[in-house]
Parts: structure tokens; C-alpha cells; sequence
């Protein structure tokens, strides 16, 4: 556990004024959970609404969204960027330089997510052949409708996700709350629409899609033009590319998008050998990757909350608030994992029955939840959310190496181990994952315990 260096009493008896009040963190955190279970609800809703289609159209829509997934990890990870640069310089009291890192992280999100769909255009079947291999015929159209489609969604996407990142960074998530809720209405109620009123098949589900995006980036360009805000984006349109912030903002996105994108491509690797293990094996292993989503929502969500709050004590200079509110967001992270995860564990009867599992797939997810929620309790949280205080300090490079590494270390290459030669099966793939949570916590602490992390301040 980490120490605490500072304490409120200690900080305010010294004449520092606190930055930010329980009321305050509260107003931020909030709005974070709720946004964090739209998404995982609406892709719950959108899951079952196409399965109406048939298996095919079901089929085509996972497969393409798991590579959407990995698009869409690498532009979060961007749009962290630019709210830990936006954050610093919030806290140095640098806001025109905040506004213009505003401007440059929307200008180059444009570009980067414009390049990117050209590329997937133009190499559509090369891409779909070399990604998903010989799939069945009926598969493979609703994979090109589902794809064309959405595709064109990713630019629309990014600048939400850079617009959510520059509300954060001044503590007003709940503005993209309201969006995300907006664009997530959109989306489901044109599912139901096109699918259940009109009888269209995956365009049924890409449509509503990109509107809802579309939707969602043309709402927060038209708050960001506020001049007023704390931070905003310039009202014209010929905002040039500035390389000098970009560098700084890519200075921290590129490894977290690197991080985070190794991970995807972890999970799909474990996934391809779960495959090979059974239907009783695949079946568990997605039923408790669901329920997982639920057990470490409250942390992911907070996690943005970390990036904001800490990004702007870095940059004020600040480092004995930068442990004073690690250490207390870090108990609020445990409290909310340990009462979230302690409501699955009980009611995990249920949930085995509502998915109506044979008694043998059953006790196998029964397993590998209980392992999760254990876990998520006490190895999660110095896991992924000290690792956001090294990220919003500008330590990403660390971050990233030994993120990657314990990952293909301990959850792959330990996990094909247990897993596939001990013959441990899918729990030994969960139980890697597990070590590996606990060789990053090991590793964050004692970084976070030095003090090498904080000379990578944005100047």
C-alpha cells in the first residue's frame, strides 16, 4: 500500500490552500460511472438486438467491433494526452497555452482519424482477409456492410473522445456525461427502429451508429466554441497544426495508446486459445468477461477522475497534493471496487441462472468471478490507478514498458502455460491475469515511491 507523505492538516498548516474539496471531486466522479455504464449497457442492448438478425449478422458485428475496439483504444489513449497536457498547464496557470492544446489535440485528432479511414478504405478486403481469415460467405458480406459503415463513424468518434477529455480536465464531466447519454439514445432507439421496424439487417446496427457519432461530435464542437469555458476551442475553422504542442500531447498518448492497444491484442491472442479449449470453456470465460466489466467499472471510471485531478497538482508543482489526493482518490477506488465487488459475489447464483448455464459451465464461471472480484478488491487498484497518477505526471513511458511487458510476460506466456501445458485450462489463463495485476502493482509502487516520475512535467 502506499504511503501516505502528506495529510490535509499537515498541507493547510503550512499555509497551502487545497485544490480541490470533497464537493468538487464528488461533482466529477459521478458523472464518470454514469458514463462508463452507458457504455457497457448500450453494448449489452446493441448485442441482443442483433442477435434478432441472426448469427451471422452477430458474427460479422464482433468481429469487426473487436478491431473497431483497438481504433478506438488508440484514440482514448490521444485524447488522455491531450487532457494530461491540458491539465499541467491548467495547473501552472498556462490557459492560453491550455486552449491552444485544446485546439491542436481536436485539429490533429481530424487528420490522424481522416488518415486512417482512408487506409482502412482502400485496403478493405486486404484488411478483412489478413484480420478475420476464411469466414463463411453470409459472414463475410455482413462484415463489408457493418464495416463500410462504421468506419466512417471513427473521425466522429475521436473528437467526442478529445472533447469528453477536455471537459474532464477542468472537472465538468458532467457536460460529457450529457453527451454520451445523448449519443447512446440516439444509438438504441435507431437500432430498435431500423431493426425491429424496418427488418434491416447489420446496417440496422452501423447506422444509428454513425449518427449517434456524428450526433455526439457536432454537439461537442458547439460547447467546446464557448469562449467563455475555462477551456475551449477557437470559433474559426483554420486552426493550422502546431508540431510543438502536438509533440506534447503525443509525447503522452503514443505510449498509452501503445500500452493500451498491446493489451487489446492480448486479450484476442488468449482468446484464440481459449477457443481451442471447449464450448464449456468459452462459454464460461464469456460470461465472466462480462460480469468483469461490472466488477472494475467503478476503478476505470475514477481512473479518468485521477488523470484530471493529478495532471493539474503536477502542474501547479504541487507534489505534496499530488499524494494527498493519490492517497485519498485511492481509498474511494477501494471502497467502490470492494462494495461492487462484494454485491457480484453474492449475487452470483443469479447471475449463473439468468445466463442459463449447464451446471458443469457454471461452476467453471462461478470460479473465474470469484477469482476476478478478489483480485479486482485488493491487487486492482494499485494496479490501474497508481499507474494513472505516473500517466498524469507525464511518466508514460514506464507506464507503457511495464505495462507491455508483464502482460506478454505473466498474462500471455504464463497464461498458455498454466492454461494450455499444465492443464489448468481457462482458469489458468485468469489466474495469470491475476500475477500480472500483482507484478504491474508491484512495480507502480515502487516508481510511484521514487521520485524519477516527477521530472517529466509539460513545459
Amino acid at each position: 500500500m502506499i504511503k501516505k507523505k502528506e495529510n490535509e492538516k499537515d498541507l493547510q498548516s503550512n499555509g497551502t490552500k487545497m485544490m480541490f474539496s470533497n464537493k468538487y471531486l464528488m461533482k466529477l466522479l459521478w458523472p464518470l460511472f454514469i458514463e462508463q455504464f452507458l457504455v457497457f449497457a448500450v453494448g449489452l442492448l446493441d448485442s441482443v438486438m442483433v442477435a434478432s438478425v441472426g448469427e451471422a449478422a452477430v458474427s460479422a458485428v464482433s468481429l469487426v467491433d473487436s478491431v473497431m475496439v483497438l481504433v478506438i483504444t488508440v484514440l482514448t489513449a490521444l485524447a488522455t494526452g491531450g487532457a494530461v497536457v491540458v491539465g499541467q498547464f491548467l495547473g501552472q496557470q498556462k490557459k492560453d497555452n491550455a486552449n491552444k492544446a485544446a485546439d491542436q489535440l481536436m485539429v490533429f485528432s481530424v487528420i490522424l482519424t481522416l488518415a486512417i479511414i482512408v487506409i482502412m478504405y482502400i485496403f478493405k478486403d486486404q484488411f478483412l482477409s489478413l484480420v478475420f481469415g476464411d469466414i463463411e460467405k453470409d459472414v463475410l458480406e455482413y462484415c463489408n456492410t457493418y464495416y463500410i459503415i462504421v468506419v466512417a463513424s471513427i473521425p466522429f468518434i475521436s473528437i467526442y473522445n478529445s472533447g469528453a477529455a477536455l471537459f474532464r480536465s477542468v472537472g465538468n464531466s458532467k457536460a460529457s456525461m450529457n453527451v454520451s447519454l445523448l449519443m447512446n439514445i440516439i444509438n438504441v432507439t435507431g437500432n430498435a427502429i431500423l431493426i425491429f421496424g424496418f427488418h434491416r439487417g447489420v446496417e440496422g446496427v452501423a447506422i444509428p451508429t454513425l449518427i449517434s457519432r456524428i450526433t455526439a461530435a457536432a454537439v461537442m464542437i458547439a460547447l467546446l466554441r464557448n469562449q467563455n469555458r475555462q477551456v475551449h476551442i477557437s470559433r474559426g475553422i483554420g486552426v493550422k497544426p502546431d508540431w510543438g504542442f502536438i509533440k506534447k500531447i503525443l509525447k503522452i498518448g503514443v505510449p498509452n495508446g501503445v500500452e493500451n492497444s498491446m493489451f487489446q491484442l492480448g486479450k484476442l491472442i488468449l482468446l484464440s486459445m481459449i477457443s481451442g479449449l471447449g464450448t464449456v470453456s468459452i462459454a464460461a470465460n464469456a460470461v465472466s468477461n462480462a460480469v468483469s466489466m461490472i466488477a472494475v467499472l467503478p476503478g476505470m471510471a475514477m481512473g479518468y477522475g485521477v488523470v484530471s485531478v493529478i495532471s493539474i497538482c503536477v502542474g501547479a508543482g504541487d507534489y505534496g497534493q499530488v499524494r494527498f489526493y493519490t492517497k485519498k482518490l485511492l481509498k474511494w477506488v477501494y471502497a467502490a471496487m470492494l462494495l461492487t465487488n462484494v454485491l457480484i459475489m453474492l449475487a452470483m447464483p443469479f447471475i449463473i441462472k439468468i445466463y442459463g448455464l449447464s451446471q458443469e459451465t457454471g461452476e467453471l464461471a462461478s470460479q473465474l468471478i470469484m477469482v476476478n472480484c478478489v483480485s479486482a478488491i485488493f491487487i486492482w487498484p494499485l494496479s490501474f490507478t497508481v499507474p494513472n497518477v505516473l500517466r498524469a505526471a507525464g511518466d508514460v513511458t514506464f507506464t507503457m514498458i511495464v505495462g507491455v511487458a508483464s502482460m506478454w510476460i505473466f498474462r500471455i506466456m504464463f497464461g498458455i502455460v498454466l492454461g494450455k501445458y499444465i492443464g489448468l485450462g481457462v482458469l489458468g489463463v485468469w489466474i495469470a491475469m491475476v500475477v500480472d495485476w500483482a507484478v504491474r502493482s508491484i512495480c507502480f509502487c515502487l516508481r510511484y515511491h521514487g521520485s524519477r516520475w516527477k521530472n517529466e512535467v509539460i513545459k
